[in-house]
């Protein structure tokens, strides 16, 4: 009985931020590089501790500039100065992959840094008739990139008819069940839901209690979350991304630690 008594208060007291704490190894990292990144961040959000995160991310070479911006994002969040990193970002050119110029803008306003006038221009052409953004400039927008579009804009101080119009189509994409899905039709997710309030937030707008509640379904009780109602995959990846949303606090992550 006894025994049955501290399995249960274990997972009474399983949290989410606890659950991506217990699976940084020893090294200090996650995972991967994307992955440890993401974790940290969930756990900054979190206001937990992120263990030897940061020298595990500051050890990363990334070969891609969307890279780099999550890493310096991440190692900036943590309290570490991503010197190393902080002068590919400025050096940054705008092209044909939107993803990469809004993760740059949160990174380097994580960092304290100016926004260069060219990456917001590049960002406000990059917006959709419908209203949302691409990961990819000319393709078709998502809610995940729209979100984070958001997020990089009002970072950089960009108020009016864009982001409006980007939560318009963020708005678009919320089900019945609360949650919000990636793309029409594709059915709602954790993550997508996660991101979607963040940029609301970001936008100054109230994401709505019917959000937090899907969320609140998708908890498991290990503290992770699933990534949809059908299935569970990449729990690590989708607590960590959730960890923000819950938090209530869009990137980039004010006070880091």
């Amino acid at each position: 009985m006894r025994l049955l008594a501290v399995a249960a208060t274990a997972v009474a007291l399983a949290t989410p931020a606890g659950y991506v704490q217990s699976q940084q190894r020893a090294d200090g990292g996650f995972g991967d590089a994307q992955i440890s990144a993401w974790a940290t961040l969930g756990l900054v959000a979190a206001g937990a501790d992120t263990g030897r995160a940061a020298a595990f991310l500051a050890a990363q070479r990334p070969a891609t500039d969307t890279d780099a911006a999550l890493i310096a994002l991440a190692r900036a969040a943590a309290g570490d100065r991503p010197d190393d990193l902080l002068s590919r970002l400025r050096a940054h050119t705008p092209g044909k992959l939107v993803n990469a110029t809004i993760w740059t803008v949160i990174a380097l306003r994580q960092a304290g840094e100016p926004v260069p006038k060219t990456h917001v221009s590049a960002l406000l052409r990059a917006q959709r008739p419908d209203g949302g953004w691409p990961w990819l400039r000319g393709g078709a927008a998502d809610s995940n990139d729209t979100a984070a579009a958001l997020q990089a804009l009002r970072a950089a101080g960009v108020r009016g008819k864009p982001i409006e119009r980007g939560v318009a189509f963020l708005r678009r994409h919320q089900n019945r069940d609360g949650g919000f899905e990636l793309s029409e039709g594709r059915g709602s997710d954790t993550q997508s839901t996660a991101w979607a309030i963040q940029g609301l937030l970001a936008a100054g707008k109230q994401p709505g209690v019917a959000a937090f509640r899907y969320l609140q379904r998708m908890r498991r009780a290990d503290g992770s979350y699933r990534y949809s109602a059908r299935y569970v995959t990449t729990p690590l990846w989708v607590t960590a991304q959730v960890l923000p949303a819950l938090a209530r606090k869009p990137f980039p992550l004010r006070g880091g630690r």
